[in-house]
């Protein structure tokens, strides 16, 4: 897709989702056979619902039977949310995986698994997990020292009303 379509997708589309107190955090265009497809990925701080989605998607569906911006010829909409293994690009993306496990390619070279505390406008507040057995340790990391980062999926992972209320249990 050229940028100049992006460019005009974005500001097509991103009035819309943003009336949805929502963000427009990426949008792609796609061949997929002799179709097309516009895939859009809408976020907020609180995520995403079906319900949101559907809605978007009704709203972006109705402005681009309107507009000429994806030219002659059939293409299919998909509008979804960015999936658990996102990348962080944005300063919003960091602030919203906050508590989440982060896998970090630094500029120096090298990659860190961590959790994010905090962030701000510098960098972010890191909780490194032990290994074998050894606590864990805190780091501060700039954003200037991120190359790339993404969220990790955590399967065996207890939110914290479970660790809560295990701990209310075991005084008990």
């Amino acid at each position: 897709m050229s940028t100049t379509q992006s460019e005009r997708l974005r500001q097509l589309l991103e009035p819309l989702v943003s009336s949805q107190d929502l963000d427009l955090e990426e949008i792609e265009v796609a061949s997929v056979g002799r179709k097309r497809v516009l895939r859009v990925v809408i976020d907020s701080d609180d995520g995403v619902d079906l319900d949101q989605i559907a809605e978007v998607s009704r709203l972006l569906s109705a402005k681009l039977d309107e507009t000429d911006a994806m030219g002659e010829g059939e293409y299919d909409l998909e509008v979804g949310s960015p999936g658990a293994e996102r990348a962080l690009t944005e300063h919003r993306h960091y602030v919203r995986a906050v508590d989440r496990l982060v896998k970090f390619q630094l500029t120096e070279g090298g990659e860190l698994t961590a959790r994010i505390l905090a962030v701000d406008e510098e960098g972010l507040d890191l909780e490194v997990p032990g290994v074998k057995g050894r606590k864990p340790t805190s780091r501060r990391i700039a954003f200037a020292e991120i190359d790339r980062a993404r969220v990790q999926v955590e399967f065996n992972r207890k939110d914290k009303k479970d660790q809560k209320d295990m701990k209310e249990e075991e005084e008990a």
